[in-house]
């Protein structure tokens, strides 16, 4: 099972992961991120949702994207 399919999510960035029993905080950009890829957005669709939710440049909202892609790896979370 997907690791990232069991967290545990709130409005705020609160992140709960049950397996290891630990909690993290996300901003609304890492909110974003984490729920789309839960509901199994491909990168290019949460680019453009970035984009329009954030009123960010393209380049930018895929530098972010990778940038925290690379974070959810290092937590062995994706």
């Amino acid at each position: 099972m997907n690791r990232l399919s069991q967290l545990a999510i709130n409005d705020e960035g609160f992140i709960f992961d049950p397996v290891r029993g630990e909690s993290f905080t996300v901003n609304k950009t890492g909110l974003l991120i984490i729920k789309a890829l839960k509901e199994g957005k491909s990168q290019e669709e949460i680019v453009r949702e970035l984009v329009s939710s954030f009123n960010v440049e393209e380049e930018k909202a895929r530098i972010d994207l990778v940038d925290f892609l690379e974070r959810l790896r290092s937590l062995n979370l994706i």
